[in-house]
């Protein structure tokens, strides 16, 4: 009896050995499973964030109280109501923290209401691939306003921002482009901040395109030609004014006669609008002329004898 008792407790410790061994053998493959698993999904986030255009801009915060600051009080003292801070806290709350292909218009309308401000009539000018030359024109001319010129514009211009799920919650190093997602932090704010400079434009607008582009002056792919066309008030605007303009010595694919110019006066003119359209507005062109007075385009006339 001595003998099989001893047994029986020598099976007893091998069976719980056995057990404890198996347990620990599956806790170290679980653990191992679930480190490989974190790092799995590690990976795949730090390659889905990994975007195509380039990152937040470094100091964005500076940046953006700068211009804010420098709007309401140098250039426009009447908007000195304005709080930046709370602007810049706003702008912040719409992308920090958040994955950047899933912004929405929610998450910047709190901004767009603490940022906006008037249009005066007859000075809206909308532009499309003529950026450059639109900005030096309403620089040298205060009679008109881009987006760009308006308080919201003025403070987003050139500048990029995106977030990011993991902390700091901005990514300084890319962003999402609009080819790799619509709903990325740069797109849904344009395309908010266009739609309410069209629908605040009253009197005469401007609309400048670029005759050069060979795939045609007027592109319904555009933020004017998708957005801000759609969103002018026929109620509001008296006229729409088109400058078709050619660079200087370059090509000019595209007149007032052209096909996408037409498609774009009968879009217009569906919505009951009245439409005159330049070829090279010569006010503008003489900007042009600037960087290439001695140009034939530039010639203002031609003495004869």
């Amino acid at each position: 009896m001595p003998f099989q008792q001893g047994s029986a407790r020598t099976r007893q410790r091998t069976v719980m050995l056995v057990g404890i061994v198996v347990l620990l053998a599956a806790l170290i493959l679980a653990v191992v499973l679930a480190s490989l698993l974190t790092h799995g999904k590690q990976e795949d986030s730090l390659k889905m964030l990994k975007w195509k255009d380039r990152g937040t801009t470094r100091n964005l915060q500076e940046v953006i109280l700068g211009r804010c600051y420098n709007y309401v009080t140098a250039r426009f003292p009447e908007l000195r109501d304005k709080n930046c801070l709370k602007i810049w806290e706003s702008l912040k709350q719409a992308f920090m923290y958040k994955h950047p292909c899933n912004i929405t218009s929610e998450d910047y309308q709190p901004l767009m209401e603490l940022a906006s401000d008037p249009v005066p009539c007859n000075k809206s000018l909308f532009w499309s691939k003529t950026n450059d030359l639109a900005h030096r024109y309403t620089k040298s001319n205060q009679n008109f306003l881009t987006l760009e010129d308006t308080f919201l514009g003025y403070m987003a211009d050139s500048v990029s921002w995106c977030g990011d799920p993991s902390a700091p919650g901005i990514n300084y190093e890319s962003c999402p482009k609009r080819s790799e997602c619509e709903s990325n932090p740069s797109s849904v704010f344009w395309k908010m901040a266009s739609k309410m400079f069209a629908e605040a434009a009253c009197g005469v607008v401007q609309v400048m395109l670029n005759g050069s582009v060979e795939a045609g002056a007027f592109r319904s792919s555009s933020i004017f030609g998708s957005i801000e066309i759609f969103n002018l008030n026929p109620d509001k605007v008296s006229a729409v004014h088109i400058w078709v303009m050619h660079d200087i010595g370059g090509p000019q694919s595209e007149s007032c006669s052209g096909q996408s110019i037409k498609r774009l006066i009968s879009i217009l003119e569906e919505r009951n609008f009245k439409i005159t359209c330049e070829d090279n507005y010569r006010p503008v062109q003489l900007l042009q002329c600037v960087h290439n007075p001695d140009h034939t385009d530039c010639r203002l006339c031609t003495n004869t004898t």
